[in-house]
């Protein structure tokens, strides 16, 4: 644990931007699920939650989450019939 005061306010905000990444990280892969299974059990809501998981993806692009390239291999995937 640091001794420096802006040091240790640091660490606390280090800690729950972390905390936000992984949770925003989560919501992206739990979407990008659903869609996948959506597609493969041909549901009916199948557009809407593709649509949900290909903005998450460009979400956690554009916040560094994620690497461009993987970005497009998944988007790509849940584009494909």
């Amino acid at each position: 644990m640091p001794n420096i005061k802006s040091s240790i306010k640091r660490v606390r905000t280090n800690e729950s931007a972390q905390n936000l990444n992984i949770a925003q990280k989560n919501a992206m892969r739990t979407a990008v699920k659903q869609a996948e299974t959506a597609k493969s059990d041909n549901a009916e809501n199948k557009a809407e939650l593709v649509s949900k998981a290909v903005k998450l993806v460009d979400k956690a692009t554009k916040r560094n989450q994620i690497h461009a390239n993987k970005a497009s291999r998944l988007k790509s995937k849940l584009m494909a019939n």
